[in-house]
């Protein structure tokens, strides 16, 4: 088949997914990447795949910039024919779904990597926009192959109305390579705190420095360390000069954009992601625990499924800096309970999220479409 991939960054593509599509490769599918234009393309097209550009606004819901990218996208796809699309994040999908309806690709796929938080107890204007979004999805999740991270992003969408769920499929997480990601001995030196992720106000930095300052302040003998780059084309960007301040704080260290995450991983004792939303299942939670590091995150989709509260690590409820205070200290405290945490993290990422199982997953979908 020829195969499109169609996301809202190139960066999506080749830090997610760039082992599918080798693989897809492999399995003597034509591969064709379409995104906006951003660093990473040209990382993608020196892996030998060929590219197309649909500029796509992430922060505008103005539909004439919508309508520009679907024209955009309509003309790609009646000049490349493909014969499968496959789409990622909501945004994409709608899109995607449209173009293809209208240039006639046979077979969809749609990759729900998350309902972000439109669908996490919204009020007022987020309401509305849920209330629009919903109808959107129904006519763009119809007649295709549906792909989730989560069960409760499965069952959301079932419950209400968005598809069928005979066209349902679990697949947990975008895959980890477990041969890049192995565990290493703790470091030496002071117990290290890690939360690597998008430099957003809803994946509960603020309360990972909060908790931080508190722990630091009682003498907790450890640094917090942020890694990330602020993500500019996000309404819901952290502004540098935040990120900066908390810089300076005893205790707490932003390293900005890191591209060796192997290595920052072996530099750290515990993994934080304290998100206030439901997500897919996070990347840096699957790469940390085949790197054997227990992991404390919020008790929201996604998080659910790759940390076993009490088992490879802790939930704590979102937004609550006290509560991931406290499970932060516990593992600082207790390096026995940490080492063996961080070993069942690993046995986890092996068994239920590796690259290898979530790609036969996927490519058993494109044959079910």
């Amino acid at each position: 088949m020829k195969i499109a991939y169609f996301a809202n960054t190139g960066w999506y593509l080749y830090n997610f997914r760039l082992s599918l599509l080798k693989q897809a490769r492999e399995r003597g599918n034509e591969v064709l990447l379409i995104s906006p234009e951003d660093e990473y393309v040209s990382e993608l097209q020196a892996e030998g795949f060929q590219w197309c550009r649909c500029p796509i606004d992430r922060k505008s819901l103005n539909p004439l910039k919508g309508g520009r990218s679907i024209v955009r996208l309509v003309g790609l796809l009646r000049e490349e024919s493909p014969d499968l699309i496959h789409n990622f994040t909501l945004k994409s999908i709608v899109y995607g779904s449209l173009a293809a309806r209208i240039t006639g690709v046979p077979r969809r796929v749609n990759a729900i990597t998350g309902l972000g938080h439109y669908f996490s107890n919204p009020s007022g204007v987020e309401r509305v926009i849920m209330h629009g979004l919903r109808h959107l999805l129904r006519y763009s999740l119809s007649d295709s192959q549906i792909i989730f991270q989560n069960p409760h992003d499965l069952e959301t969408v079932v419950e209400h109305g968005m598809a069928p769920v005979e066209d349902c499929h679990l697949i947990r997480s975008s895959g980890v390579d477990t041969y890049t990601f192995q565990p290493q001995e703790e470091p030496e030196d002071l117990i290290t705190i890690l939360l690597a992720s998008r430099m957003l106000w809803s994946k509960g930095i603020e309360d990972f420095v909060k908790a931080g300052r508190h722990l630091v302040e009682d003498r907790e003998h450890a640094r917090f360390v942020i890694v990330g780059a602020p993500d500019n084309g996000n309404p819901d960007a952290i502004p540098k000069d935040t990120l900066r301040s908390w810089d300076e704080e005893p205790g707490i260290q932003w390293w900005g954009f890191r591209e060796d995450m192997p290595r920052v991983l072996a530099q750290s004792h515990i993994v934080c992601l304290p998100t206030r939303y439901g997500e897919g299942v996070p990347k840096i939670l699957t790469e940390a625990a085949a790197a054997g590091r227990p992991l404390v995150a919020t008790d929201v989709a996604g998080c659910q499924e790759i940390v076993r509260d009490g088992e490879n690590g802790f939930l704590v409820p979102p937004g609550d800096s006290s509560s991931l205070a406290q499970a932060l200290r516990f593992l600082i405290e207790n390096p026995d309970d940490r080492r063996r945490m961080g070993s069942r993290s690993r046995h986890i990422a092996e068994n239920k999220f590796s690259d290898e199982k979530v790609i036969e997953e996927t490519l058993s979908v494109y044959e079910k479409a």
